[in-house]
């Protein structure tokens, strides 16, 4: 049966405040790669790793004053547990900083903050 990770058991934290209203959570991490190749062949004989980022958004209904709340160069970090039908999973996000923020309402609606970061590294652990 597959784990299924549900929003209303998951929870966000900013340094060890929790972040209310938060809506989704989304990342990318990517590694750079190039293919090593042997003279006169067409086949790969290995990889070379090169420069790692890691890049998300959190939606939050309305705003976070928690996150509001960072300077535009303060580094911080960020743990995101992920519970739902298994063990909970816990992603801890090392030396963020926030890069964008912006702000929608619309008509019956309600507010929704998206908060843009970068992170050093990402790890993923039950």
């Amino acid at each position: 049966m597959p784990t299924v990770y549900a929003a209303n058991q998951s929870s966000l934290k900013v340094g060890e405040e929790t972040v209310d209203g938060v809506r989704a959570i989304e990342y990318r991490s990517a590694t750079v790669r190039q293919n090593l190749y042997t003279i006169g062949s067409s086949e790969r004989i290995g990889v070379v790793s090169g420069a790692h980022s890691v890049e998300g958004n959190i939606r939050v209904a309305s705003a976070s004053a928690r996150l509001d709340g960072l300077g535009p160069e303060e580094v911080f970090q960020m743990m995101a547990t992920f519970g739902g039908t298994g063990q909970p999973v816990v992603v801890s996000f090392h030396d963020c900083m926030l890069t964008e923020k912006t702000f929608n309402l619309s008509a019956g609606g309600h507010g929704e903050a998206v908060y843009s970061f970068t992170a050093v590294r990402v790890t993923e652990g039950a």
